[in-house]
């Protein structure tokens, strides 16, 4: 019914409606699964987003293939999106394949250094159709095997946010405003603030960065202030691994995917719910 998207209208649509796309990182088959029938059935767009480390475990040509399926399938709005990439060359190859929503994560590099390799990628994606996502300021916390530790972690200076957007001419921002990944031993404090006067200086999308374990209220708020896309992984895996695991077991003779893959997509899909629910975006597809 449908084909992979890249991700502007989308997120350009849930800006001026005032809601969020939910973008759910997948690792396999069950978990891209659980996602679009949740999605699905919830009206609501979606994007699969997908890290270097997904692609390494999975392969890139059998994630493409799932998400092209899932699209064909089904006729809500679907982007495969790769999520935290920090090489070109990783990400031709996803644009090659078909890949139309990428993400180029400069943010460890000098804000110059950061500005030349997102301006590269952007103008590669272009060239595909497809949309780029650009990091400013650093995420506390672990994606992947990608480590931020509290005293690196760099809010987003708004002040440098437009020249940004200029000089590389990305089309969705991810903005360090307190948020990290995994899951907080406290909870964080965010900066509304600085949220607001980037959204303030640039006309794209904001992108929501670790929202695994904030409040309701606060990514309410964060989309408010015009975040458009927000990102949910470890909020995903918990109760999948948990599901898989209580299922397990219970059942120790168990030996047939098929039937102990079930619960651990049933408690997935709790969450899937949930979220798209704080996204408001059920639906709008």
């Amino acid at each position: 019914m449908g084909y992979v998207q890249n991700t502007k209208e989308m997120l350009e649509k849930a800006q001026q409606e005032g809601y969020a796309v939910p973008a759910f990182n997948i690792h396999n088959m069950e978990t891209i699964q659980t996602v679009i029938e949740t999605a699905v059935e919830l009206r609501s767009p979606v994007i699969l987003a997908a890290t270097p480390g997904t692609m390494k475990y999975a392969g890139r040509a059998y994630i493409q293939a799932m998400a092209e399926v899932a699209a064909k399938e089904n006729d809500i709005p679907i982007a495969l999106h790769l999520d935290h990439h920090e090489t070109i060359e990783s990400i031709e190859e996803s644009l090659k394949l078909g890949t139309k929503s990428v993400m180029i994560d400069g943010s460890h590099n000098t804000f110059e250094e950061n500005i030349a390799l997102s301006k590269k990628v952007a103008d590669l994606a272009h060239s595909y159709g497809a949309t780029v996502e650009a990091e400013l300021g650093k995420l506390v916390g672990q994606e992947d095997d990608l480590i931020v530790e509290a005293k690196d972690a760099a809010y987003t200076d708004p002040d440098t946010v437009v020249e940004f957007v200029e000089k590389t001419g990305v089309d969705s921002l991810a903005v360090a405003i307190g948020t990290g990944h995994g899951l907080y031993e406290t909870k964080p404090d965010l900066d509304f603030d600085r949220l607001q006067k980037i959204r303030q200086l640039v006309d794209i999308p904001i992108v929501l960065h670790g929202a695994s374990g904030i409040s309701k209220e606060d990514v309410q708020k964060c989309i408010e202030h015009g975040c458009a896309k927000v990102n949910i992984s470890t909020e995903l895996k918990i109760p999948f691994s948990n599901g898989l695991r209580d299922h397990l077991i219970a059942h120790p003779e168990e030996t047939d995917p098929r039937k102990y893959m079930g619960p651990a997509k049933d408690k997935m899909k709790e969450a899937v719910i949930e979220k798209i629910l704080i996204c408001k975006s059920d639906g709008k597809a």
